[in-house]
């Protein structure tokens, strides 16, 4: 075990400057979508382009992730990352500049490439940095980082939208990029000081990166279609089908390959593959909750982008809350025991969200937020370490890159199957009663969202059509919240069954000092940052 003596004084800095790149990934992610009537009136855009802005980003994102990995191991970790924050940085501008919807999607989309390689390599690099002690404590803050993007998004776009103008919401990257480029020059360790690689040699695997990315491109192209198309419609079955036939022969192929982008043999770890697939579990539930919670603050409890932002924030307050006491809890209790009660205390801040009335104020909502952001970092924080503890010294990025992709895919699946449930339990309630004899586009118009419903409702003065899709949004996101839950017990339940005994970076209970599972750990001391 690494002692404290060959600990760098500078590890904490370096994990600033790595959380504040990913913090703009997360504040991109979501201060555009404040943008987004603003960008639609200006620039005059069409629902379709609106929706690509965001769609052409989520597609970029998920298909850039893969390959990145085994760039960085092959290239460096440092030089790679670097190259995508700055990347970041010139699409932002590139955005802020644009004058017509097409320049602003083609923004977005080189804005995902970038995020694309933020996201994965950033965590590569936390077990260069910290050993086996501190590691979690990292892992927390990092995962804190990119949570805390999400409500702040919005506090940060109103406010740029009410004093400035909508390309606002890009150029405020542009300084954080600069610093995050300065801070990752300073602070990360440097490529040179890795013995590298083995992954350095042999030729790049294009097969398996195009199988990939074509799997991943139709999965989200039909992904994203579901909210318009419904789940039969033949373009979306069309996606779903042929993503399916795409992913099974780019496993096939990894599986054969000399010098496969990922390693697939990862998941014969146990603590891989149940780290891995807890975490997948989280990520879905997590962005059902952040899909849905906001509306209802905005829609049904009537706050601005700016008061949905701070109402949001208990998430990201019981996930810092998580954070300490998973680090004292893990040591002494085990991954085994704090992963599954994280994720019952998830499930029950959703099954509680799940009670909620039209009529209930903002209060019961914080309660439950913040218990479903206390059972969130209790799971995802040690899952996430047991993760990190299997990589191989010289493949990490490759490892952070397959579970940041899945974990992408599954909370993309999340968003369309549980906004398909919304969509499900809004209309369920919305009954024929509470549209008779409305004009045809105003009915169409308020079965579509609450947003709708309310404009209508505005416009011919009828408060009683606006409580009715109250009620039924709050119906809907209800279903929502209990799908949630039984997520998250199912997920509890697999985690006490599955995951491996001990510490959360420790050995498996039962195996040898020689086996190959405990061959891949983390690298003893942590590399000097000069």
């Amino acid at each position: 075990m690494q002692g404290t003596a060959n600990r760098s004084p500078r590890r904490w800095l370096t994990l600033a400057a790595l959380t504040l790149s990913v913090l703009i990934v997360g504040l991109d992610g979501t201060v555009i979508n404040v943008a987004l009537p603003t960008i639609s009136t200006q620039l005059h855009a069409t629902s379709a382009q609106l929706q690509w802005i965001g769609g052409g980003y989520l597609l970029a994102l998920s298909v850039a992730m893969l390959p990145v990995g085994k760039l960085g191991d092959r290239f460096g970790h440092k030089k790679i990352l670097l190259g995508g924050i700055a990347l970041f940085g010139l699409a932002s501008l590139a955005g802020a500049a644009a004058g017509t919807p097409a320049a602003v999607i083609a923004a977005r989309a080189v804005l995902g490439v970038g995020a694309a390689v933020i996201m994965p390599l950033s965590m590569a690099i936390l077990p260069r940095v910290f050993d086996k002690e501190e590691l979690p404590r990292a892992v927390a803050v990092w995962t804190a980082a990119t949570a805390l993007g999400m409500p702040v998004g919005p506090l940060v776009g109103g406010w740029l939208l009410d004093h400035f103008w909508w390309g606002s919401v890009f150029l405020f990257n542009v300084p954080v990029v600069v610093l995050a480029l300065l801070a990752g020059l300073w602070l990360l360790p440097s490529d040179a000081s890795r013995t590298q690689l083995p992954y350095s040699k042999g030729s790049f695997d294009l097969a398996g990166s195009a199988l990939g990315a074509g799997g991943i491109i139709a999965l989200v192209y039909g992904t994203i279609l579901i909210p318009t198309d419904g789940w039969t419609s033949p373009s979306v079955l069309v996606s779903l089908v042929l993503a399916a036939g795409l992913l099974t022969a780019f496993v096939r192929h990894e599986r054969r390959t000399v010098h496969p982008i990922i390693d697939l043999a990862l998941f014969a770890d146990r603590r891989f593959r149940w780290g891995t697939l807890i975490a997948v579990f989280v990520n879905f539930a997590v962005m059902g909750i952040l899909f849905v919670t906001p509306q209802y603050l905005e829609a049904v409890l009537g706050n601005d982008s700016f008061g949905t932002g701070l109402r949001v924030l208990p998430l990201i307050g019981g996930l810092m809350a998580a954070a300490t006491l998973s680090e004292a809890l893990v040591p002494r209790l085990g991954a085994r025991t704090v992963v599954p009660a994280g994720l019952a205390l998830l499930a029950a801040g959703t099954f509680l969200g799940a009670t909620t009335a039209p009529g209930d104020g903002y209060g019961f909502t914080a309660l439950w937020l913040g218990l479903t952001g206390l059972g969130f970092g209790l799971a995802v924080v040690p899952a996430t370490s047991l993760v990190m503890g299997v990589l191989p010294e010289t493949g990490t990025g490759s490892g952070t890159s397959l579970l940041e992709t899945v974990q992408q895919l599954g909370g993309t699946l999340g968003v369309a199957g549980l906004g398909s449930l919304l969509g499900y339990g809004y209309l369920q309630r919305l009954t024929t009663d509470d549209l008779a004899g409305l004009p045809a586009p105003a009915a169409d118009a308020a079965r579509d969202s609450v947003s709708g419903a309310d404009a209508v409702a505005g416009q011919l003065h009828l408060p009683g059509l606006a409580d009715s899709a109250h009620a039924a949004f709050v119906h809907g996101m209800d279903l929502v919240l209990a799908g949630c839950g039984a997520l998250a017990l199912l997920a509890a339940v697999a985690a006490a069954l599955f995951l491996p005994r001990g510490m959360a970076t420790g050995t498996e209970e039962g195996t040898t000092a020689g086996s190959t599972e405990v061959a891949r750990t983390l690298p003893e001391p942590a590399e000097s940052l000069t």
